[in-house]
């Protein structure tokens, strides 16, 4: 049976995500910005935590967990190779390892790049990967660690999973995001499409996360270095996919953001030229 997956705002953009087995009745929560929402979330579920999954040590991925603990004496998991900077763990990870929550197994994937030691948690029952801020909505992580070769093996491994594989990501940066990817790739139509939804939904205050990974290697260009409209606009055709990635991440850790572009003024994508 797939797990029953909750999303939850926390502090002003990011995301935590609960994860319930019903036969079991565990319940992992998908890293803590901060404890109250996830709290006031699992007593409106009834639901008792019994994991913490870490993605990686940032402050704002963390600063619940010692809070969390302690009511729900849940057992604290992230990697082994970062215990020197995240809350005390439990449970040691490392690619290649998996993590139970009842009868539902999580893969580990290292997606470092936006850090060191990044985690990512693939849960491949219930099409569900939590990859925080590795690959976001429109997006990926800055490179506040890793380098870009790095991120793009990172990214490459989400890549290949199935399409249809739910990406919970962990801010809501997808408005701003999608501003970027229209200046690299104003002709994709998919994007086109994917912007006017954002813009409806933000209006009505909805969450853009998660996202379908099929959209994702539609529209994200993080994803996209072999697009051969974005090759041409960075006249880079020759280059390898790592070098045009690089070049977006360049490009993005740059540019300076605007409104949300209003494609139905803009037919023949004008705007960016």
């Amino acid at each position: 049976m797939s797990l029953q997956i909750a999303t939850i705002p926390c502090r002003s953009d990011n995301y935590a995500f609960l994860l319930h087995d019903k036969d079991s009745g565990q319940t992992a929560v998908v890293d803590a910005p901060e404890a109250a929402p996830i709290i006031e979330e699992l007593d409106k579920r009834g639901w008792a935590l019994t994991h913490i999954l870490i993605t990686h040590h940032h402050y704002d991925h963390i600063d619940g967990v010692e809070e969390l603990r302690k009511k729900y004496g849940a057992k604290v998991v992230g990697a082994k190779a970062d215990t020197h900077r995240l809350p005390p763990l439990d449970i040691e990870l490392s690619e290649g390892d998996t993590i139970k929550i009842g009868d539902n197994t999580g893969n580990v994937l290292d997606v470092s790049g936006h850090c060191a030691n990044h985690l990512a948690f693939y849960f491949p029952d219930s099409f569900a990967v939590f990859t925080a801020d590795s690959l976001m909505a429109l997006g990926c992580g800055r490179l506040f660690e890793g380098t870009p070769a790095q991120m793009w093996e990172s990214l490459s491994k989400l890549a290949a999973l199935p399409p249809m594989t739910i990406v919970y990501s962990g801010h809501e940066y997808t408005a701003s995001n999608a501003t970027f990817a229209y200046s690299v790739e104003p002709n994709n139509a998919a994007l086109k499409d994917r912007i006017l939804q954002i813009i409806e939904a933000r209006a009505q205050n909805m969450a853009t996360v998660p996202s379908i990974l099929a959209d994702e290697l539609a529209t994200n260009p993080f994803l996209r270095p072999a697009s051969a409209e974005i090759r041409q606009r960075l006249g880079m055709e020759a280059a390898t996919d790592t070098e045009v990635f690089a070049e977006i991440r360049h490009r993005k850790d740059n540019f300076k953001q605007t409104e949300m572009p209003d494609i139905t003024e803009d037919p023949c994508n004008c705007a960016y030229d």
